[in-house]
Parts: C-alpha cells; structure tokens; sequence
C-alpha cells in the first residue's frame, strides 16, 4: 500500500491523526502501521530509528543534558462499525480517535518536524498495549532493548482530556472461593450452597469503603469490586463451589505486596488467590522536566484513574505523566471520538515545552 502518512499530512496533527485512524491496526495487527511509521522516521535525516516487532523507536542525539520519552500504542481494540473515521463538525469519530492515535501524532508530528528539541527526544511508536502484557511492545522493548528505555521523564501520550494525569493506579485481580457440598436440589438440606456462601463475600464488597488517597496534591480514588461470578454443575445440583473475582484499583502508595495484604484482610476467613497484578506509579511531579512540561500545559495536574505504562517507567525510576487530547470516558466505545481543538491544543503544547528557547 501506498503510505499515507505524506509530507502534508505530516505537518497538520489533525489530518495526520485521521490518517493513523484509517489504518487498521487492532492488536497483533500492527505491522501495517508500523511499516507507515518506520519509513516516514527512517527518512528523517535528525532522527536514528530502529524496529523490534511492530514497535518502532526513533532517537535525537544531540548532546542535551536531559532525555525524555514519548511514547504512544500503535494498537486500537477491536472494531465495531467505527472504521474508517468519520467527521461531523469539529469531531473526528472511530476506532482509536481517542485511545490513542490522536496522541501518536503528536509525537509523529513532533519527531518530523522538531529536529533541535531543548531535551534530546526518544520517540516510542509500540505494540499490543491494549491486550496482556507479554505482547506489549515496551515489554518485549524491555527484554531486549533496554537502553533504548533510559530517559530523565517520559509522557505517556494517553487520552486525558489536554490535562495532566499524573502517575497512576496499581490493579490486581483475584480469586475468592466459597466452598459446600453437591446434593440433589429437591433435598438441598443434605447439601451446602456455595453460591450461597458467597453472600457475605458480596456484603463485604457492598459495603467495602474505597481509600481516597492525595499523593503531591494528586487524589486517587481507590475501587473494590466483583467482575464475574462463577458456581454450579448443573440445574438439579446444589453447587458445592462459587468463585467471585475481585478487581482491586489501588493508590500508587501501596505496591502489588501491600495490596494482596489488603485483600486477604478484607475476604479473610475465604480462600483468596492473586491471579494478576501491576504496580501503580507515584505522580512524579518533582524532576524539573515535569515541572517545565506543567508550565506548558497551564493547568493542575490530577490523579490517573486507571493502569497505564507510565508505571513500566516508574520501575525503572523515570518519572512519567500522562498527557492526550482524547477523552479518556469515550476509550473503547462505539462512538468513539476526538475533538479537532483538543488535537491543535495539544500538539502547540507539546512544541512550547520542547522548543529550544
């Protein structure tokens, strides 16, 4: 195919983020973009670009005292009748508008048209973020690469609505089992309900009062809750086994370990298992690129409400914030959608902060 990302669409955020939305690239299919992305970099003589899967890195090196990221998921979820994009006035609607190829060209643009940035910039066009883990193209960067990580501050470029969302929530998954005993439905009596027995697990989580946490003027709303619930055999059995799964969202002051900790203080007296766990990331508000990016935005920054890769940098000590035009309410919807001001703002606060003075 003829690459679409052209010299033009380059230069202009708003069609250059139409131009990634109409090319399909819902998770492990991301080579096509990737193919688009990897050609416009290698062709820019200020940039050094190398590929591993369909992750596509390209660096400044122009001797600066600081180095920092931007990083944006070449990845959409799946589709649902919302590709190609469409326009209605000043909304651009599909499949990854706002999640976040909106906030890919930001950094395309910026890569293309920037070549003397104050900071040196390393550009990160990834994998698979939308899907688990072990696909993530910073995780498979990590593995391989990680000197291609090493950065003073990194920006995320997810959907935050052109304001800062600083760090980020840790989650966890588990397990709670309630267990009984099979007997014939028509004498229950000889048996005992697991599902049940899951009752006080539900009240727990009914009436389980979420932390509110403020991490350097950042507030984080904690969140405990039942996903799925499974139990039973067969329509005339009683179950003699249910298994309630908990979502855990937890504030950047606690890790993976104090989390579980949590858990087993709520459900104790069950039977609780940790099936998947991340840590958060602190605001990282203190290094002085942050607080220069700050300035730029004009605005207070609030707490990340959710998991993003802002803490894959944190663990390896990087501060990290999220920023994108993109709505992050509409992520995953249908009618998904980006305003056109949004993009324009974003893009001219990203170059106010990198400009040379």
């Amino acid at each position: 195919m003829q690459n679409p990302l052209t010299p033009e669409v380059l230069a202009d955020p708003v069609a250059l983020t139409r131009a990634l939305v109409d090319i399909e690239s819902v998770s492990l299919n991301e080579k096509a973009i990737a193919d688009c992305v990897e050609e416009v970099l290698r062709g820019v003589p200020h940039l050094t670009t190398y590929r591993h899967s369909n992750t596509v890195m390209a660096r400044t090196d122009l001797g600066r005292a600081q180095r920092v990221v931007l990083a944006g998921h070449l990845d959409t979820v799946p589709l649902n009748g919302n590709f190609p994009s469409t326009m209605r006035g000043d909304l651009m609607y599909g499949c990854g508008t706002s999640d976040m190829k909106s906030g890919v060209a930001f950094a395309l643009h910026l890569a293309v048209t920037l070549p003397d940035p104050r900071y040196d910039v390393t550009y990160f066009f990834y994998e698979a973020e939308e899907i688990e883990s072990k696909y993530n193209g910073l995780t498979l960067v990590a593995q391989s690469h990680p000197e291609w990580l090493e950065a003073d501050f990194a920006v995320l470029l997810e959907p935050t609505y052109g304001i800062v969302e600083a760090g980020c929530q840790g989650t966890m998954r588990a397990v709670v089992t309630t267990h009984g005993e099979r007997a014939h439905a028509a004498r229950s009596w000889h048996g005992v309900n697991a599902i049940h027995g899951a009752s006080e697990v539900l009240r727990r989580l009914t009436t389980y009062d979420a932390r509110r946490v403020t991490i350097e003027g950042c507030d984080y709303r904690e969140g405990l809750n039942a996903v799925r619930i499974t139990g039973g055999v067969a329509g005339n059995v009683i179950p003699d086994r249910c298994q309630i799964e908990i979502n855990y969202r937890y504030a950047p002051d606690r890790d993976p370990a104090g989390a579980e900790a949590h858990l087993r203080e709520v459900f104790a007296g069950f039977e609780l298992e940790v099936t998947d766990a991340a840590a958060g990331a602190p605001p990282g508000l203190d290094s002085a690129a942050a607080q220069e990016f700050l300035a730029a935005v004009g605005a207070a920054p609030i707490g990340k409400l959710g998991w993003t890769d802002v803490a894959r940098f944190a663990a390896m000590g990087i501060p990290a914030l999220n920023f994108g035009p993109g709505d992050p309410n509409l992520a995953h919807h249908k009618d998904e959608h980006v305003e056109l001001t949004k993009i324009r703002d974003g893009a001219a606060t990203l170059h106010r902060w990198l400009a040379p003075a």
